[in-house]
């Protein structure tokens, strides 16, 4: 008889008589859907020291209510609630909280590219801040590689309406990221900063 993996089900821990993840199985979970939590994080507060403080803090809640977490449901949909809803809580309490820091992002992100690559991703990342945070965060959803409906149960929307903030939020990057050369090109004030039309 060969040894077999244990299920998620096997692997799962007695509590008050209902089934919880073990430590390890926690573990081996979080650790797969890390760089997607963390990347959502950075999209939807556009900073990468934030998010990841976001990341480390949506963890440790995540552990601290494991009890409610239902074995053989989705944990990776529950994760990503869990620091969709610290980021937004967060942002009640420091309304410059998703603002959009230039200089900061640059020392912070900007890289020495030895491609043109990285500015490409600099443009992107800058075209994103600039969108309506619902359309924003679905198109984050959409690149940490969830499915419509795992978006919807994330967010609490209708499915119709996460294909509808897809479609839009894609309609306006693709705008942005064509105005990106324009701006680069805008004339700037006497301090050095670019004018802007809107």
């Amino acid at each position: 008889m060969t040894a077999q993996q244990p299920s998620q089900r096997e692997s799962a821990e007695t509590v008050s008589g209902e089934a919880t993840l073990s430590k390890e199985e926690f573990r081996r979970q979080v650790i797969a859907i890390l760089p997607q939590l963390r990347a959502f994080a950075r999209g939807l507060c556009g900073n990468r020291d934030l998010a990841d403080d976001l990341t480390q803090e949506a963890m440790m809640r995540a552990w601290a209510s494991l009890h409610t977490f239902r074995v053989g449901t989705n944990f990776k949909a529950w994760m990503f609630i869990i620091l969709r809803n610290r980021c937004y809580s967060m942002a009640k309490k420091n309304s410059r909280l998703v603002s959009w820091d230039p200089e900061a992002a640059e020392r912070i992100l900007v890289e020495p590219p030895t491609q043109h690559v990285g500015i490409d991703l600099m443009d992107v990342q800058r075209a994103l801040e600039k969108l309506p945070t619902e359309q924003r965060e679905m198109l984050m959803l959409v690149a940490a590689d969830m499915s419509y409906e795992e978006a919807a149960e994330i967010t609490g929307c209708a499915i119709g309406t996460v294909k509808s903030r897809i479609a839009r939020g894609r309609v306006a990057l693709k705008r942005l990221l064509g105005e990106g050369d324009e701006a680069a090109a805008a004339p700037t004030k006497p301090g050095g900063e670019a004018t802007r039309e809107r």
